[in-house]
């Protein structure tokens, strides 16, 4: 299992792992598991491809629901798969949600029909934030406590949940956690450089995708979204750099004010995620080891 912040070099790390333990690379980031913006959620390039087997990038269209209780129903059948095979299963990626839930286990939770989904989305597109967030109030005042107006993808969560079992999501989550097998050992490697070093690895990732089309890219995602084909509340709208690279193909901003932010963004993102890191990842029955490098 590698961890660490967006830029970090856990990719690298991955491959030479893989390369050392005949491995199969196996995404564990909660945005590059879908299809539509390869470039901008920084997923592994066709080079890295060719060295090593990949599993589980760009796995889904963008309007496909994946929680992390989705990701593991889908990586543990995987991990045992490439087990049988004499292979080593290299686990890699920055959400933290996702490592949590396979290293320490994960309530059960609800699967909810489309049907449910479809309508809950529509009505989020009706109320808007705000009015969304005060219809969640009333049904689940307990999990709108919990958020911002502005967590449109938690809310809509929490909505969907009340809405298809009649169980707050807060009731789900008290629920035993399903832990991983107990044969499963797991070798945690965090990649966690200096922070200087972190941030400019982050400008310079940034910059490197504005070089490889990133923009053609956003403006091939922005027509599927205005012909509805993906939803305006769908996790990947939230992929780093994206809002600020918009304004700048919609000639609200200039290319430099939109690299600024997208950086900048991009660091306040990996920041946040060193801190989860730092805190988080605790050896236990699964954990046979953890180690960090910078």
């Amino acid at each position: 299992m590698i961890g660490g912040p967006t830029a970090s070099g856990k990719s690298a790390q991955a491959l030479r792992l893989a390369d050392a333990h005949d491995g199969v690379i196996i995404n564990a980031d909660s945005l590059q598991i879908y299809d539509g913006l390869p470039i901008l959620t920084a997923q592994p390039p066709a080079e890295d491809l060719t060295q090593a087997p990949h599993k589980l990038y760009g796995h889904f269209h963008p309007n496909a629901p994946c929680s992390a209780g989705n990701w593991c129903e889908i990586v543990k059948p995987l991990i045992e798969d490439v087990l049988s095979q004499n292979k080593a299963p290299v686990i890699v990626g920055g959400s933290g949600l996702y490592i949590n839930s396979l290293l320490y286990g994960l309530s059960p939770m609800p699967d909810v029909p489309s049907n449910v989904r479809e309508a809950t989305n529509k009505l989020h597109a009706k109320l808007g934030n705000a009015g969304f967030y005060e219809a969640l109030e009333k049904r689940d005042p307990i999990m709108a406590a919990r958020f911002h107006p502005d967590h449109t993808a938690r809310l809509i969560r929490a909505y969907e949940v009340i809405e298809a079992t009649g169980k707050s999501l807060a009731q789900w989550q008290e629920l035993p956690r399903l832990a991983p097998p107990e044969s499963w050992q797991f070798d945690v490697t965090l990649v966690m450089p200096e922070r200087a070093t972190l941030y400019e690895r982050c400008n310079m990732r940034f910059e490197w995708m504005l070089d490889n089309n990133v923009l053609e890219e956003i403006k091939a995602f922005n027509a599927l979204k205005k012909s509805g084909e993906i939803l305006d509340t769908v996790p990947i709208n939230n992929a780093l750099g994206l809002k600020p690279l918009t304004a700048y193909i919609n000639g609200d901003i200039s290319k430099e004010e939109a690299v600024t932010l997208g950086q900048a963004e991009t660091r306040r993102y990996a920041k946040r995620q060193t801190t989860w890191f730092n805190h988080q990842i605790k050896e236990n029955k699964n954990v046979a080891n953890i180690s960090t490098i910078t």
